[in-house]
C-alpha cells in the first residue's frame, strides 16, 4: 500500500483520499508544465546574446533535458488524469478488478512521482549553475542590466 494512500486497508480504503492525492499529483504536474515552458522561452529570448561554442553547448545540453522533462510531464499527467477517470469508475460501482487495478496504478504513480520531482529539482539547480556561469562569462549581467 503507498505512503499517500490515507489508509493500509486494502478492502475499504478512503476513496476520497486517495481521489485527492491523484487530484494534488495533477496539480502539480500542471505547475511543473508552466515552470518549464515560462524556462523554455527565457532561455530562448536570451540564447541571442550567447557567443561562446562551449555556452551555446551548455545551455543545447540544457534546452535537452528541459525538453525530456516536459515529454515526462506531459506523460505523467495523462496518467494521472486516467486515474482519476478510474477513481471516478470505482466511486460508482467499480468491481473487484479494477479496485485492484486502481492500487497498483497509484502505488506505481507514487513512485514515478517522486522520481520525477527529484529530477526536476536536480534540473533545476543544474539551469542555475549554468546560468549563473553562462552570465558570467559571457557578461550578460551587463547586457541585461541596461
Amino acid at each position: 500500500m503507498s505512503k499517500t494512500s490515507g489508509t493500509k486497508d486494502t478492502e475499504n480504503p478512503n476513496w476520497e483520499a486517495l481521489y485527492f492525492v491523484a487530484k494534488h499529483w495533477r496539480s502539480d504536474l500542471e505547475f511543473y508544465k508552466d515552470e518549464l515552458r515560462f524556462l523554455h522561452n527565457l532561455i530562448a529570448k536570451y540564447l541571442i546574446w550567447i557567443t561562446k561554442k562551449e555556452n551555446l553547448e551548455s545551455v543545447a545540453a540544457i534546452r535537452q533535458k528541459e525538453h525530456q522533462l516536459s515529454l515526462r510531464t506531459e506523460e505523467l499527467y495523462q496518467k494521472v488524469s486516467s486515474h482519476l477517470e478510474m477513481a471516478v469508475t470505482i466511486v460508482e460501482g467499480g468491481d473487484a478488478a479494477v479496485k485492484k487495478e486502481f492500487f497498483v496504478t497509484h502505488a506505481e504513480l507514487e513512485t514515478e512521482i517522486a522520481d520525477f520531482v527529484k529530477t526536476f529539482r536536480e534540473s533545476r539547480k543544474e539551469v542555475f549553475t549554468v546560468t549563473e556561469y553562462v552570465m558570467d562569462s559571457e557578461e550578460l549581467r551587463n547586457i541585461l542590466d541596461s
